[in-house]
């Protein structure tokens, strides 16, 4: 049984930074690619960012590419979200994903494990 937890949420202005963590539990972790999406009220959950299994390779969606950054520490088994330049158009909550193969993907139905979602509200 996989267990993903994020954290790291919050509300911040416009123009800030907040860094989101994803803590994975019950597979060996390092074998595996995860991914950030996120959901905002009445719209459909989309992709963000996700990374391979060694860290090497990511991908970012237009609209967070050059402001976000994926990264993972496999030691730890967490895989992170660096938000910088928030905008009011990222408010959203953001669930993290555990894709069972090593390559990352940027479709919801391509990843098999989920985490609650964290809350992430910018304010203008």
């Amino acid at each position: 049984q996989v267990q993903l937890t994020e954290s790291g949420g919050g509300w911040v202005q416009a123009g800030g930074s907040l860094r989101l963590s994803c803590a994975a539990s019950g597979r060996t972790f390092s074998n595996y690619a995860m991914g950030w999406f996120r959901q905002a009220p009445g719209k459909e959950r989309e992709f963000v960012a996700a990374i391979s299994w060694s860290g090497y390779s990511t991908n970012y969606a237009d609209s967070v590419n050059g402001r976000f950054t994926i990264s993972r520490d496999n030691a730890k088994n967490t895989v992170y979200l660096q938000m910088n330049s928030l905008k009011p158009e990222d408010t959203a909550v953001y669930y993290c994903a555990l894709r069972s193969a090593g390559l990352p993907r940027t479709m919801v139905h391509e990843y098999d494990y989920w985490g609650q979602g964290t809350q992430v509200t910018v304010s203008s």
